[in-house]
Formats: C-alpha cells, sequence, structure tokens
C-alpha cells in the first residue's frame, strides 16, 4: 500500500522518521538484533493493513481475501527472478504438466482449492449481480497461476530494457498473452462447466507469443541467450581489469 499512501498523502502533512532498535548484550559483545526505519506514510500503511487483516480474520470477506492475494502475488513476482528465458521455459513447461495432471487426472488440486481456506487463490464472486458483496459462488486462480507467467513476464521486461531500444515490445506481447490466455481459461470452463487448470492456456499463450514476436524481428537467438547475471557480471569484470591496469 506504500505507492497509494504516499500519492495520497497530503504534502502538508508532517512526515516524521522513527527507528526500532533491538539490541542484545552490553559493552563489546553488544550486537544488533532490529534496526528498523520507518515513517509515518509505513504507520498509516500499517493501521490500514492491520484493520485488513482483522477484517479477513473475522468474516472471511472474498475481498480481504483478494487483497491478501495480490499482495503475495506481488511480493512473488518482486522477489523471485528467472536469469534466461531458457529456464523460464523449462519452467513453465514443467508445471504446465503439473498443473493439467492434479486438476484434470485427479480431484486432489479442486479440492484443496475449494476447502482450503486461506488466502492461497483469488476469488471471483459469479452471483455478484444478484447478491452483490455477498455473494457466494466463487471461480477461483491460485496464485501460482499469477506469479509463475508473472516472473517469466518481468524476466521479458528486464529483457527488453537490455536491448537499448526503448521499446517494451516482448512486455507488452506477454502481458497481452497472459490476458489472452486466462480469457481463454474462462471461456472454456464455463462452456464445459468444469474447473479448468489455467496454466494449460497460460503457458502456450505467454511463451508463444513472444517467440512469435522474436521470429519476426530476428532476435530469437539473442532472446535465448539473454542471461541476467552475465549482463550484471560484465561491468564487474571491467571495472577489476581497469583496476589492474591503474595498479601496473
Amino acid at each position: 500500500m506504500s505507492p497509494a499512501v504516499s500519492r495520497i498523502f497530503p504534502v502538508s502533512f508532517p512526515n516524521k522518521q522513527y527507528q526500532l532498535l533491538f539490541t542484545q548484550g552490553s559493552g563489546e559483545s553488544k550486537e544488533e538484533i532490529v534496526n528498523y526505519e520507518f515513517d509515518t506514510k509505513n504507520l498509516v500503511c500499517l493501521l490500514i493493513s492491520s484493520v485488513v487483516g482483522v477484517w479477513y480474520l473475522l468474516k472471511k470477506h472474498w475481498i480481504a481475501n483478494n487483497l491478501f492475494g495480490l499482495a503475495f502475488a506481488l511480493n512473488g513476482v518482486e522477489l523471485l527472478h528467472l536469469n534466461n528465458v531458457s529456464t523460464g521455459c523449462i519452467l513453465l513447461g514443467g508445471l504446465f504438466v503439473y498443473d493439467v495432471f492434479w486438476v484434470f487426472g485427479t480431484n486432489v488440486m479442486v479440492t484443496v482449492a475449494k476447502s482450503f481456506e486461506a488466502p492461497i487463490k483469488l476469488v471471483f464472486p459469479q452471483d455478484l449481480l444478484e447478491k452483490g458483496l455477498e455473494a457466494s459462488n466463487f471461480a477461483m486462480l491460485g496464485l501460482g497461476d499469477i506469479v509463475i507467467p508473472g516472473i517469466f513476464i518481468a524476466l521479458l521486461l528486464r529483457f527488453d530494457v537490455s536491448l537499448k531500444k526503448n521499446s517494451r515490445t516482448y512486455f507488452y506481447s506477454s502481458f497481452l498473452a497472459y490476458i489472452f490466455g486466462l480469457g481463454l481459461t474462462i471461456f472454456v470452463m464455463h462452456t464445459f462447466k468444469h474447473a479448468q487448470p489455467a496454466l494449460l492456456y497460460l503457458v502456450p499463450a505467454c511463451v508463444g507469443f513472444p517467440v512469435i514476436v522474436a521470429l519476426l524481428k530476428g532476435e530469437l537467438t539473442e532472446m535465448f541467450r539473454y542471461e541476467e547475471s552475465s549482463e550484471e557480471a560484465e561491468p564487474n569484470e571491467e571495472s577489476s581489469e581497469s583496476e589492474k591496469k591503474k595498479d601496473q
């Protein structure tokens, strides 16, 4: 919530800085356990988040569930990283088979998703127009169906930046592919009245669309050769070589 609160926070309101410090021992053996700096905006975010948390614990409302689910998904995409496209394709391919098996081969996935009361999924009320906010009939989307394609799309965004062409072609193509795959999942689910593994449609779309774009632009080899870790290592190697020359 920090970015949203920062935008709506009045400029005239004093934003004071605070520090939470916990130490252990004394004298020379004194060591820091917690050293956390925060400000008034962070406290406002904490207050709002606490209200949502209490609301979810007491009511298990679907809006509170979705707020937590979106927060977890955003953190997942931010914290998890893929270093190259090949690894992303292997990961998505493996989870494609996994998702199809556990949804069509057994009823475990559907049973757990329906019975497990925790914000591990986003829920979409199908009877919203009839019951409003008290809706009880939900379609569900697991957070894995957001985070796993999300980290692949984030990788393509970094690849766009590495090309230094001031364009986001691969990011937008994969993002639109995700929307298309999700829409296709919903369409098939309503048509056949059966739970669908979202990755069955999301993986071909999120991988296929950028590959087609790369083929059309003649950048397929460059896309699969892109490796984030190697690009980060190059500046360090260059700087170390320049330092050696200076020393000489």
